[in-house]
């Protein structure tokens, strides 16, 4: 699945001026893109609003810095601080109540 967002908004966010991992970037915003679908409930849109092309940046961005699993010494998180937040208004609520 190729990804809506950009890699080029994606170098941007990096800021990196050279083309050399051009197919992981793609492969980390597509990543991205389905993890946020996953949570949300719903598909990526084409047309993404803002706050969905920034969280798809911001995760993207931190799976390309962090690639290691582990981290010794150090805190890390599986999501960048601010996505859970970005994503919060598109999510759809799951309250377990049936309508009659």
């Amino acid at each position: 699945m190729a990804a809506h967002t950009s890699t080029a908004l994606l170098k941007a966010q990096l800021n990196l001026d050279h083309d050399l991992d051009e197919a992981l970037l793609a492969h980390k915003l597509a990543a991205a893109e389905a993890w946020i679908a996953k949570h949300i409930g719903q598909p990526f849109p084409e047309d993404a609003p803002a706050d969905l092309t920034e969280a798809a940046l911001q995760l993207a961005a931190y799976w390309y810095e962090q690639r290691e699993a582990a981290s010794f010494g150090l805190a890390t998180a599986p999501v960048p601080f601010g996505v859970y937040e970005l994503l919060q208004g598109h999510r759809d609520a799951v309250t377990g109540r049936v309508p009659a």
